[in-house]
């Protein structure tokens, strides 16, 4: 079976289960760091994204800088990272000038879907994931009162 067929049975099984949240039946197969890196790289997200650890190209210093990873206060689950990879519209990022990042209200992310492979898109996912930290939940002091 080609690529292509795969990917187009695996958006349709991600289309089939809906736009709910849940991962319940979303399962694809582990992927690798290293190898998500090389995606990463190869895809020249750092056009667009920032990465702590790694330096964007000359000459985009300048331009759209969404940020991927770092420190969260709720980590971004498997299929929502997938969703924003395969269709970057589903769900815009917050907290960036909407002129920037979108045009008549699409991504201005390109869609890499006949590009990647199922494989890399599954390592770049894992590559993604590992440059998130959950930030420790800080428990309320209560004070007395008498």
């Amino acid at each position: 079976m080609n690529k292509l067929k795969i990917l187009t049975i695996l958006l349709i099984m991600i289309g089939l289960s809906g736009c709910e949240q849940s991962a319940t039946g979303f399962s694809l197969p582990a992927g690798d760091v290293a190898k998500g890196e090389q995606v990463f790289l190869s895809m020249q997200c750092l056009s667009c994204h920032e990465v702590e650890g790694y330096e964007r190209p000359e000459g985009t210093e300048d331009t759209l800088s969404v940020s991927l990873g770092g420190k969260v206060q709720s980590l971004k689950t498997y299929p929502e990272l997938v969703t924003s990879v395969i269709n970057p519209s589903h769900r815009l990022a917050k907290g960036y000038d909407t002129t920037k990042i979108q045009v008549e209200g699409e991504s201005v992310m390109p869609v890499f879907n006949d590009v990647l492979t199922v494989t890399d898109l599954v390592n770049l996912i894992t590559f993604l994931e590992s440059k998130y930290e959950l930030e420790p939940y800080s428990q309320t002091k209560y004070i007395m009162y008498h």
